[in-house]
């Protein structure tokens, strides 16, 4: 027997036409190429959300087409979440810091019909524009006034296109199963793999989000997303934050300056932050060297990478904020885990509640979490045994975009296996031990050592490369590349710098080289990367290093 309950459906549009009738002063306040501090309300952003749906349609965007962003955080970009989306396109939201070759291969990929991009990013689309035909048009996000020249081919003026568009749209009454947004992994075995969103998953997603044992997100909140909206949907923020009228200050371009951070934290009285290890330690820094305080801020919650004891100490002792630690990937959408403490818990002192902070978090309530050992068996929550880290949930992917299986990461009894390996203790949190992927996440970003290593072995004087994580203060985690020598030949450690200049990510150029006379293999022949962890595991690299 079903119950007599409406059937309406889970949709992002029903999010803003919620904010837009409940919360329509609320602000949003962005910094911008072409405004330094641009600021508006819930209501405008609707109505601009409705224009910009229309003028895209008005363009020939049919339901279901892929509709590219490559923009910062800021007001235009929000729009562009909720008037594609809302609309029946799928908002593909693009990483501007991945290789050129891999941002080719992602919108080909995607079959992206138009983009929607920052002027700053130009330059980069005008060198790739021969190698992405499928592209219609260029939707540049500023107005006619800043409207930069450009080789791109049909670029439009984003401010322009909106004057097109009517006020008076009315969004379409969609399956809530319909796509709604899609986020490329950063392909760190192989191509980039895309995870496409749909309308229920990221509501019931932004309705986890603002739990008080979540992001703990409300009415009287302003919120900092430093996580930038084309990673991971900015954890859910552009969806959480208007669904319960919290008022939103995006830093644009200048997310990881300290000084602006600090002062759009004074300014706008933020009370909750949200962003990686990386931009915490420059506003921190900044902090420290000015002597200022955050005064207003209550709360941050960091993810993306490991966060060090020594940053939640300092964050709590000189400003009175208390971090959260978080776990979640794109395939997650992403939030999987945050590090909340339980009842019972507040009288422990600060140091002890610093190492609960640590650790990873405790599963919200959506995400089944478990861990399994090498024979798909449970184990248990005991704070000792450790294995690999499995979830499901009505927000975790069931399948990549047009692999249709083929990716082998679920489960037969419909698990996904995130390629990590953990331990989860008897109060629930859960701590990551290790990864069964051979990448490194620098400061918050996957970098894939085997890509790096294909290039290294490709030089004439190596005859075998490795490469791995170490610790950097400021990064988390940066690339060591360790090198046997080829016979005969002697390679110096500018040598491999300078070969693999433009082959690379500039932001994945190893900090340092290492030269050893063998690498260990395991039986079957592969590199045995855990005994290069632990020969290297006091490894310091150079000072000055990234």
């Amino acid at each position: 027997m079903h119950g007599l309950m409406m059937d309406t459906p889970l949709l992002v549009s029903s999010i803003l036409q919620h904010a837009e009738r409940n919360f329509p002063e609320q602000e949003i306040v962005s910094v911008t190429a072409d405004n330094p501090l641009h600021r508006y309300t819930f209501a405008d952003c609707a109505r601009r959300s409705r224009k910009l749906a229309d003028a895209l349609q008005q363009l020939g965007a049919e339901a279901g087409d892929r509709i590219a962003t490559l923009a910062w955080n800021d007001y235009r970009h929000l729009e562009a979440y909720y008037a594609i989306g809302g609309a029946g396109f799928v908002c593909h939201t693009i990483n501007p810091r991945l290789f050129p070759e891999q941002l080719v291969f992602i919108i080909n990929h995607a079959e992206d019909q138009w983009l929607l991009t920052d002027p700053l990013f130009l330059p980069l689309l005008e060198k790739i524009a021969p190698q992405i035909e499928g592209v219609k048009g260029f939707i540049v996000l500023t107005d006619e006034a800043h409207m930069p020249k450009s080789s791109l081919p049909n670029a439009i003026c984003y401010e322009s296109l909106l004057e097109k568009g009517s006020a008076e749209y009315a969004w379409p009454e969609l399956d809530e199963r319909t796509a709604v947004g899609l986020c490329y992994t950063s392909g760190t075995t192989g191509d980039p793999k895309g995870v496409l969103y749909n309308h229920r998953s990221q509501v019931l997603h932004a309705y986890a989000g603002v739990a008080p044992d979540a992001l703990n997100i409300g009415n009287r909140d302003t919120v900092l997303p430093v996580v930038p909206l084309f990673h991971v949907n900015a954890w859910g923020t552009p969806y959480s934050c208007l669904m319960v009228g919290a008022k939103l200050v995006f830093p644009g371009p200048k997310m990881g300056d300290g000084e602006t951070l600090c002062n759009l934290i004074e300014t706008e009285k933020v009370t909750a932050a949200l962003g990686v290890p990386t931009v915490w330690l420059a506003l921190l820094q900044y902090c420290e060297k000015s002597g200022k305080r955050l005064d207003n801020l209550q709360r941050t919650a960091i993810g993306g990478a490991a966060v060090p004891v020594s940053m939640i100490r300092e964050f709590h002792q000189k400003h009175g904020v208390w971090v959260s630690q978080g776990w979640g990937m794109t395939e997650m959408s992403p939030l999987g885990t945050v590090g909340v403490p339980k009842v019972g818990m507040e009288g422990l002192p600060d140091e002890e509640m610093y190492k609960i902070r640590a650790k990873a978090g405790r599963a919200i309530f959506g995400v089944e979490m478990r861990i399994v050992d090498d024979n798909g068996k449970e184990l248990p929550w005991d704070g000792v045994a450790f294995g690999a880290l499995q979830v499901r949930g009505p927000w975790i992917c069931s399948d990549y975009y047009k692999l249709d299986g083929s990716a082998d990461t679920h489960t037969a009894d419909g698990w996904f296996d995130t390629g990590d390996v953990a331990i989860i203790d008897s109060d629930g949190f859960m701590s990551i031990t290790d990864r069964t992927k051979d990448v490194i996440k620098s400061g918050g970003e996957w970098i894939s050592s085997i890509e790096i290593e294909n290039v290294a072995v490709g030089h004439p004087d190596v005859a075998e490369a490795a490469v791995i994580g170490v610790h950097h203060p400021k990064w988390s985690e940066r690339p060591l590349l360790i090198i046997v020598k080829a016979e005969g030949k002697e390679p110096t450690r500018q040598d491999l710098f300078d070969w693999l200049d433009g082959k690379i990510a500039k932001w994945w150029m190893p900090d340092d080289v290492v030269f050893v006379d063998e690498i260990p293999h395991t039986a079957t022949g592969k590199i045995k990367k855990i005994a290069l962890r632990e020969q290297f595991a006091d490894y310091s690299l150079p000072e000055g290093s990234s």
